[in-house]
């Protein structure tokens, strides 16, 4: 069996973690954060000690998504780096779609991810415009 480089293990990851975000379930989210981590978006920078932590936050998102028929994301990867044997940044465009297929939303995202002996986890989760995802 092929080892994974960790290049195709972050973007597994990543495949992986918009899969188990589209069936908003927070606890299928929960494991993809390293403890603590930390996000920064609009409301300002949220420490997060603990993946219980995420649960309150993410419970709000998840139930306007639902109110407003959501479907599934997907990541449109505009830039990533492998900054270390244990970090890596991954910076794109969250897309969200509703149930019938049309687009809900855009929303650009950066993620810093670090990597433990489970693997590779969210470390920092950078909310911002789409714009900020483009490549320079």
């Amino acid at each position: 069996m092929k080892t994974m480089t960790s290049e195709e293990a972050v973007s597994q990851v990543l495949s992986d973690y918009y899969a188990a975000f589209s069936t908003l379930s927070i606890q299928a989210i929960l494991p993809y954060f390293h403890e603590p981590a930390l996000l920064v978006g609009p409301q300002g920078v949220i420490p997060v000690p603990t993946g219980a932590a995420l649960i309150p936050i993410f419970g709000a998102a998840m139930e306007d998504l639902r109110r407003r028929q959501y479907a599934r994301s997907e990541l449109s990867l505009k830039q990533f780096k492998l900054l270390s044997a244990t970090s890596a940044l991954a910076i794109g465009v969250a897309l969200r779609y509703r149930a019938d297929g049309h687009e809900l939303e855009r929303v650009g995202v950066t993620y810093v991810l670090h990597k433990v002996a489970s693997g590779w986890k969210f470390a920092v989760v950078v909310l911002h415009d789409e714009d900020a995802a483009a490549q320079r």
